[in-house]
């Protein structure tokens, strides 16, 4: 099989869809005026502004007034975590997330300890859920915020949003989930799934980088993240960048109306799981066969380094990921799998496949071809591998 070039890191990043953005480039021809100005040619930005909205609330079950445009599913993270919890210090200054959140989440509840608030960590089971009894039992009186994130980054692992929901609920606590992996790829109503916030990162759906949303229910108490103009109905300001959102509701609604495409993907998916764990020896899965997100596939290989694999892999023209896409400078494994209990060693070795409908089954046959002999051409050269093998004809 000839070379060819594979794009499987879709958790990362997708392609910006043609359509999508066809669909964005009249607001920097026509519609490209301030949606803040009272003449003309701002008030017919603000009608398109405001359409790009509606379209979205349409999309996912809820009013349009809930919807709020950022930047990024970072920004939406920080913003509704700060938020919340600067808007909740009379009940107290408790905060509750789980240990497989993503660096936006985290370091957001790291920074705000330093400030005086106090975090619990939630454990996670060998797949990575966060068990809506384990909720339960961490909130205190002086709780007023849970994140859980509704789909893991890493190992594609889906959470109990809604009964999550309920118990939080049930004690009166804000509830939000950084949603950035599951919109577009797993069916919501956001009014019906009960959440008070949720986060939305356009390019994760085929738009371009830099939009995204922050759902954030009637009647939920947040404060403002960034201060100025008083954009966004006040909550957050800076000049609307429609062109982009128009971008981020045509994706949505591209995403949403190819979403039983989702099947195919899952299949390939399957696919390439079944055939790595059954060519590759010393290969496990992390997270779960079944609830996870349709393209995600997280492989860790014993005796060698992800990092020297995805490289390898890059140079038959494959792309692909180790440990978490956002944070891949990093020397430390990732805290994703050594929250699910896998060592040190094995963290390291390991790899993240993420298919999107773009991919095909071609695809999946090249990557076969390809991954189990760079696998073993590793681990030949590694000292490690050859004493786990001695190791292995002793006992």
């Amino acid at each position: 099989m000839e070379k060819r070039f594979v794009y499987a890191d879709n958790a990362a990043t997708t392609k910006p869809d043609p359509r999508v953005i066809e669909a964005m480039m009249p607001c920097f021809s026509e519609n490209w005026g301030n949606p803040s100005s009272l003449y003309g040619i701002g008030q017919e930005a603000k009608a398109v502004l405001n359409g790009a909205r509606e379209k979205i609330a349409s999309l996912m079950g809820c009013d349009a007034g809930e919807i709020f445009f950022t930047s990024c599913g970072t920004e939406s993270d920080n913003w509704a975590i700060r938020g919340a919890a600067l808007a909740g210090v009379k009940k107290g200054k408790h905060l509750i997330t789980s240990k497989v959140e993503h660096h936006a989440v985290l370091h957001t509840m790291a920074s705000l300890e330093r400030e005086g608030f106090e975090v619990t960590y939630l454990d996670v089971d060998e797949f990575g859920r966060v068990s809506a009894d384990a909720v339960r039992a961490a909130i205190r009186p002086d709780t007023t915020l849970v994140t859980v994130m509704f789909a893991n980054n890493e190992i594609g692992t889906i959470m109990p949003i809604r009964e999550i929901a309920e118990v939080c609920h049930e004690k009166g606590v804000v509830f939000f989930t950084d949603a950035v992996q599951a919109v577009g790829h797993v069916n919501m109503n956001l009014h019906e799934l009960g959440v008070d916030m949720l986060s939305c990162s356009g390019h994760k759906i085929n738009a371009p980088k830099g939009t995204g949303f922050l759902y954030i229910k009637k009647g939920t108490r947040v404060l403002n993240l960034i201060e100025g103009g008083g954009q966004e109905r006040g909550k957050r300001s800076g000049t609307e960048n429609v062109a982009y959102a128009v971008a981020l509701a045509k994706a949505l609604e591209l995403a949403l109306a190819s979403i039983d495409d989702l099947k195919r993907v899952e299949a390939m998916r399957n696919r390439l799981m079944d055939e790595i764990l059954r060519r590759v020896p010393y290969s496990r899965l992390n997270g779960p066969r079944e609830g996870r997100l349709p393209g995600n596939l997280n492989i860790s290989f014993e005796y060698i380094e992800g990092e020297s694999m995805t490289l390898l892999l890059d140079s038959c023209g494959i792309s692909a990921s180790t440990g978490s896409a956002c944070s891949n400078n990093s020397l430390e494994p990732s805290h994703v799998l050594l929250a699910i209990g896998l060592p040190h060693e094995k963290a390291h070795g390991s790899l993240r496949l993420s298919l999107s409908h773009e991919n095909t089954d071609e695809d999946v046959s090249y990557i076969l071809e390809n991954l189990p002999p760079i696998v073993q051409r590793l681990r030949d050269m590694s000292p490690l591998y050859h004493e786990g093998m001695e190791r292995i004809k002793e006992d």
